[in-house]
């Protein structure tokens, strides 16, 4: 479980093809503090399993689900990536309940300089927009950020310095496949009430 607050940005110093995938090397430092084997760590919005370690580094291994379904299989040797380590019981949730279950993909179609800010303008698939409302909370490549306005084929976001500065959603983002979560608690509530509208799914 995780919360959408991006702790660092890591580097991908090395992507090596294993049997089930690949296995990515991460340069950290934030992050690998108090990491041990096991541990869940959020790179873009998914959910991985640290299996190797250095003193500034960990390595996790990415099935080939992983490598097709995420942009993380996008990601090469001298990448930044939103990392973030799963949240304590206790902490603050200063962003919003994340799973690190990437729901699909989006591209970054624009940004529109707004104020300080900026407008990001993200092509969202069907399957992740039905959950998208608008100052409803969506998680983009592990970002929690609020959705500003939603599109027929999309939605915006907005972002103030901090966010284009301290994560990966900067101005060269344009273009770029990101990782979407959608809010579970949408998710939720529709598979909740589906079998009680005339002509719902109830499977």
């Amino acid at each position: 479980m995780f919360t959408g607050l991006v702790e660092e940005m890591g580097t991908v110093r090395e992507r090596v093809p294993s049997a089930a995938g690949a296995r990515m090397v991460i340069g950290c430092h934030v992050v690998r503090e108090g990491l041990a084997i096991g541990d869940s760590v959020s790179v873009n919005g998914a959910c991985l399993t640290v299996v190797e370690m250095t003193d500034d580094s960990f390595a996790v291994d990415c099935v080939e689900e992983t490598l097709r379904r995420t942009s993380v299989g996008d990601r090469e040797a001298g990448d930044r990536v939103n990392l973030e380590r799963a949240m304590r019981v206790g902490d603050r949730l200063g962003g919003h309940i994340v799973q690190g279950h990437v729901d699909g993909t989006g591209t970054v179609r624009g940004i529109t300089p707004e104020g300080d800010g900026v407008l990001m303008s993200v092509a969202c698939p069907d399957e992740v927009l039905r959950y998208v409302v608008e100052k409803g909370s969506i998680t983009v490549d592990g970002v929690s950020l609020t959705v500003a306005s939603r599109e027929p084929d999309g939605f915006t976001i907005a972002l103030i310095p901090h966010t284009m500065q301290a994560t990966t959603l900067g101005a060269d983002a344009v273009g770029r496949r990101v990782n979407l979560e959608a809010d579970v608690v949408a998710k939720y509530v529709e598979a909740l009430v589906r079998p009680h509208i005339p002509g719902g799914d109830t499977s």
